[in-house]
Formats: structure tokens, sequence, C-alpha cells
């Protein structure tokens, strides 16, 4: 392992070496001296659609986010987006958060930030909680819904979330943040800029957040940064990056079985003492820490040329903490205690990992062409490994019980051309191949040592029909591999997706209005069971043939200037065909039935009033029709529809002497305090005591989300 990791040091100093080489020689070599400044989006052009790609996305700017950016997650500030179900365990929208597109889970939504992959390489899932008040550094962001463009990464089976970074900013700048809120939750935030001078500039973030949670004892507290330095000098953007964060949060990740008790309790850390009281113990917590360094070399070579190349490091290391009542301590490799190898312990559960490699593109443009070229090379190392610090007897030497390890190679190349066949004619293609390297032991499964091979072809068209309306067609292919968790639970085939939309999208200066059916046929679907595994993370199993079909509309209606509304839904139909599951001891074909955590129903919508300059008035509105938290249809599965409505205001106060200006915010969630759930889990076991004939025994637990809650901030600028 050292090794291998000290070869792969030295390839990715090699790769650093090429690119200052590279550099080096465009300075002495360029004689186009035309100023640039419009470099700061090349970066994510790679991995974005653009206006005439037939691709159904939505792009979001750091003026839309900033409002609401008082503490919550990155997911739960992306909730009102079309298709977008947000949750989070602690139930107040801090720690750990996620989303679902399309009733697709995290792990199938590939995440880039700048273009570099986030999501994990093993889990494939992205836990933003390793990034603390990253939406605090966002330039902005789009989400493609469906397969999308080709991008770096674990492939898209619901949507890509492509995330950008604030770039270098001109004028020197300097902002004081801070929120304060229901269940003791807390922002504090502060942010510079150097501004542009000699052809430099920096600036950076440093924040803390901590919450006690709507849900007992889930509190985390979260450090985050994000340092940014540029190089600018007339088509040349060089941009280093380094961001991260430390997290330690209470775990809350098994929800409740029972919602006619406390809402608010949660059983993790849960055990009982001696004299049979309950107790919890009080550091059944989750540690991380995770660092990002990225470099990126922006060149523009010509009126027609221009390319980026990056390099990427992420190092990251952490542990979970549990009480763990009556366990066998030959489990663990230890010794018996006077002749009794039962005792209650406390362990730790680490992952080392690294993850390194470079991506590139390079852009030949026209007025009639639109030509890319680009890939990545990645690698990922990471450890496994588990420890047991205290038993009730004694204290035990450091020992690890498991030693595992998972390492994963990632190469993809694509080329994406879109071409004007006439000024209302556009032709789309993306033709991607990647290929997978997987090699992991783990004493769940046997010894994995799989390649995957993947071509992913994209094609559309895109017709403008006049200044108003326009038109475009699309068909997709995308090939996933399975997770680390797959392997554990047995599903081991790879996913295949073919996806089409048909979109049409009306532009007039008060009415924006953007439709799409959308047919997403799968084969050996990873749906969720519903089910998690000891480790409170969610299990998967293969459905052979799935599909999704459905109808997405987005709009933007400025009722007067000074009222705007932005409603969005969609509809929806999510099945299983021929679902075969085990019930009462008998496989049986269920025929079509749903598939997990797909609502057939999804409205969200944002009503905004702007009385006066600076202030900014808003309602924002989710619906989430009735899901089920498993694949059988059953009634016992069904999580409940449920409709909240928050309110954010913000006022914007200009004052330009000494202090430029101040921000008030205000943010009161689910205003009409609405008891939901917006998550949940279901499991089945088989009752062997009942008889000759077992039983199957269904049950369920719930993630609650906090009543009526509120945050207020205060930002001074600089």
């Amino acid at each position: 392992m050292k090794t291998l990791f000290k070869s792969s040091t030295k390839t990715f100093l090699s790769l650093f070496s090429i690119l200052f080489a590279l550099f080096s020689y465009s300075q002495e070599t360029k004689k186009d001296t035309t100023k640039v400044t419009e470099l700061k989006e090349v970066t994510v052009s790679s991995v974005r659609a653009k206006d005439k790609n037939p691709i159904t996305y939505t792009n979001v700017s750091k003026e839309e986010i900033a409002p609401r950016n008082l503490g919550q997650d990155v997911p739960v500030l992306l909730q009102y987006l079309p298709s977008v179900v947000s949750t989070t365990d602690a139930g107040n929208g801090v720690g750990y958060t996620s989303m679902r597109v399309r009733g697709s889970d995290g792990s199938r939504i590939n995440v880039t930030l700048n273009g570099i992959p986030f999501n994990d390489s093993e889990s494939q899932g992205t836990f933003f909680v390793n990034l603390p008040d990253f939406a605090s550094s966002l330039e902005s962001v789009q989400l493609q819904r469906g397969v999308g463009a080709s991008t770096n990464g674990a492939g898209a089976f619901g949507a890509s979330l492509n995330m950008a970074t604030k770039s270098y900013q001109e004028k020197a700048y300097a902002e004081i943040s801070n929120s304060f809120g229901s269940f003791n939750t807390r922002k504090h935030t502060l942010s510079f800029g150097t501004g542009l001078h000699n052809n430099f500039e920096m600036n950076g973030r440093i924040s803390n957040i901590a919450s006690d949670g709507f849900i007992d004892r889930a509190t985390s507290n979260m450090f985050g940064y994000f340092f940014n330095a540029n190089y600018v000098k007339e088509s040349t953007l060089i941009k280093l990056m380094a961001f991260g964060g430390k997290e330690k949060t209470y775990q809350a990740w098994y929800g409740t079985e029972d919602l006619n008790g406390s809402r608010t309790f949660n059983p993790a850390g849960m055990y009982f003492d001696e004299f049979g009281n309950m107790q919890f113990y009080d550091n059944e917590t989750d540690n991380y820490w995770q660092n990002h360094f990225q470099l990126h070399w922006t060149e523009k070579w010509s009126e027609n040329w221009i390319s980026n190349t990056a390099l990427h490091y992420t190092i990251g290391k952490g542990y979970f903490e549990q009480y763990k009542e009556d366990e066998d301590l030959t489990d663990y490799n230890l010794p018996d205690f006077n002749g009794n190898s039962i005792s209650d312990l406390v362990r730790k559960r680490w992952l080392d990992n690294d993850f390194f490699g470079a991506t590139f593109s390079l852009n030949f443009k026209t007025a009639k062409t639109d030509l890319l070229f680009g890939g990545a090379a990645n690698r990922y190392l990471g450890l496994h490994y588990g420890e047991v610090v205290w038993t009730q007897n004694y204290i035990p030497n450091p020992n690890r019980y498991y030693d595992d390890y998972g390492n994963k190679d990632d190469v993809n190349f694509y080329t994406k051309a879109s071409y004007n066949v006439t000024s209302k004619l556009n032709l789309f293609t993306d033709l991607q191949y990647r290929i997978v390297f997987y090699d992991a032991t783990s004493v769940k499964f046997d010894d994995v040592n799989d390649t995957f091979r993947f071509f992913n072809p994209k094609a559309g068209l895109n017709y403008q029909l006049n200044t108003k309306n326009s038109f475009y067609g699309y068909f997709g292919i995308a090939n996933k591999e399975p997770r680390r968790d797959d392997y554990e639970s047995g599903a081991i085939k790879p996913e295949r997706l073919f996806d089409y939309e048909l979109g049409w999208k009306y532009n007039t200066q008060k009415v924006k209005l953007y439709a799409n059916a959308f047919y997403m046929r799968y084969n050996d679907q990873l749906v969720l069971t519903g089910d998690l595994n000891d480790v409170g993370a969610p299990i998967f199993t293969n459905s052979g043939k799935s599909y999704r079909l459905g109808l997405e509309v987005e709009s933007t209606i400025a009722l007067t200037d000074k009222l705007i509304l932005n409603p969005n839904f969609t509809l929806s139909q999510n099945k299983n065909e021929d679902f075969y599951y085990e019930i009462n001891g008998v496989v049986q074909n269920l025929g079509n039935t749903n598939i997990a955590y797909s609502p057939n129903f999804i409205f969200g919508n944002r009503l905004s009033y702007l009385p006066v300059k600076g202030l900014q008035l808003s309602v924002l509105s989710k619906f989430v029709g009735d899901q089920y938290m498993g694949n059988i249809d059953s009634d016992v599965s069904k999580l409940d529809s449920y409709f909240i409505n928050d309110f954010n205001a913000s006022y914007d106060w200009q004052i330009n002497k000494g202090i430029k200006s101040i921000v008030f915010s205000a943010l009161v969630n689910n205003i009409f305090d609405l008891e939901y759930e917006s998550n949940g889990y279901f499991y089945t076991y088989d009752d062997t005591w009942s008889g000759p004939t077992p039983i199957t025994i269904e049950g369920t637990g719930y993630y609650p989300q906090a009543g009526i809650n509120f945050l207020l901030g205060l930002s001074l600028k600089f």
C-alpha cells in the first residue's frame, strides 16, 4: 500500500511539473496580448450544459442562494428546484443532509466541484457535511436532470450537480456574517478578498457552524475553510485552491420507529446499565476531516482555442464511535475476562483515504461549431479498519479487528460537438468512454478485482422556432458500476440507463416557461430496498427492468415589476417491472411495483415581493407526494405526503461609508408548524417462531423534521 501511494504521489508531482512547463512555454510564445477577463466560468464549462444544448437543467446563482444561506446545507438550499426532495438526519438542515432527484439518491447524482469529482469513489455518495458552509464560497450551481452531459466521476443516473466556486474579484472586499436560530444553531463566517493587484488576487473564507439539532443529541460542530489564489494576465488564469472542513456530529442515522412517542427520540448510543436503566453513550459521534486541493490553468490561445487543465488532491480521515452491548470479544480478536467473552465495548470504525488525479479539456469554437475534447484520470486509495478502545472489564491494547482496503482507478475521455446547421437548428453529440478498475477486500465479501468498461453516447437537437419558442430532443446512455456496499449485499451487476428527453422553452420578458417530458429506462437499476445496514447506510438491490416516466415544468412569471412567481412541478410514474420478492418463505412475482422513494407528484414554488430597493420578501413552498419506502407496495411502507412553507426576508442596507452595506436576513422554516417526515426506512424479516411456515414481518422507521423554527442573520460588508 505504501509503495502504491509513493508511486501515485510521484505521478501527481510529474503531472504538476508538466503543467508548469506548459504554462511557462505559453508565456514565452504567446503573441496575442488581448486582455481577456471573462475566464471565470471556463473551469466548469466542460461539464456544464449551454443554452443551445438539448439538456434539461436549472442554473442557480450565488445571489439566489445568499438570502437563505444562514447555516443550512447545500441539499436544503436546493430543495425548491424541480424534482428535488431533500432530507436531513438532525431535522433542521444542519449536519448530515442529502437530496434525491427524480427519485434517484445521492449515489446516482454526479457532483463536481469546479469540474473535479466530489462523489466518494467507493460509496459514490456525497457528504456535504464534510464541507461546512460551502454555499458561502459558491459562484453558481447547475443541476442537470437525467443523464445530461458527460462529466467526470461516477455516472449520473438521476442528475448532475455542477458547482463552481468563487473566482477572482477585481476589487478588495471583506465580509463578516453571523446567524443564530432555533435549536441553538449558529453560523459565523469571515470572508475576504485582496482585489486584483499586479495580476494577483487572493480570497478566502473561514466558518464555524454548530447546532443542537431538532432530534435528541443530534448535535453538530463543524469548521470549514476556503482559500483561493489567482494569477490573471491577458488570456491566462491560474487558480490554486484549498478548501475543506472538520465535522463532529452526534449520530442520528437510525431515525425513530415510534412516531407515537417523542418525535425527537434518537436511539443512537442507547444501552442499559446493570440496573436495567436506559442510558445513552455521550460520544456516539461521527468525526471526519477532509481537505481538498485544486490547481486550475485556463488558457485562451486564440479567438477559437481555449484549454483548461487541473490537478487535484483530496485527503480525508475520520471515524465514527459506537457503544455496543453484549458483544462477543472473540469477534474482535480480544481475550475473554475470567472465562467470560461477552462484554459491552466501545469501538471506532475508521476510513482513511486519498483521492487525486488530473482533468483536462480543449475547446475549439467558431460561429457555427463548438467542439470540446476532455477527460480525466483519477486514483482513490481507501483504508477501512476498526478498533476497540474500551470494554467493561479492561482497556484493550490498540488493536484492529478488521483491516481492509478499497482502491479505485477511474479514467474517462469524452468528445462533445455542437453544430449550428442553420440559424435555427443546432445538433449536439457527446461521446464518452470510461474505464474503472476496482480492487477491494472486506470481511463481508470475497476479494474484488473488477474492471468495468463503459461507452456512454448522447445526442440531441435544439430547434429555435422563433424568438420566444425553442424545442429540443435528447437521447443518452449511462452506465454505472456497483458501490462497495453493493458487493456486501450481493447486488453486483452494473447498471445501464437509456434516457429520452423532449423539451420546450418559452421566453419573454415577463414569462419564462420550461417543460420537458422524460422516459428513463433501466437495466439492473440498483433501487433502494428501504432497509439500512448495521451502520445506518441504505441497502440497494438490482431490480431487473424498471423505468421512470414523467413531465417536469418550471417557470418564472413576473406578475408585476415587484412580484415574481417561480412555480415548478413534476408528474411521474416510477416502476419496477416483474419485481420478485420473498414473502412468507415463497419467492413471488409482484408484477409492476413502485420504485422506492419515488413520489409521483412534486411541487415547488417561490413567491418573491420586492417592495423597495434592497428588500426581498419570499414565501417558499414544497409539496412532496406519497412515496413507498420499499419496492413491494406495502401500505406499511408508505411515507405520507407533506406540504411545507418557509418565509424568507432579506434587506441590503447600502451605506458606502466605511461599511459598504449591512444585510439583515430572516428565515422562518415550516411556518405552519407541520409535523412531517421527509425520509424513512422499511424492513422485513421472517418470524420463524410462528409455526412451520415463516411469516414475513414488516417494520418501519422515520426521520421526523422540525416544526416551526427560525434563523436570523446579520452581515457586514466592507
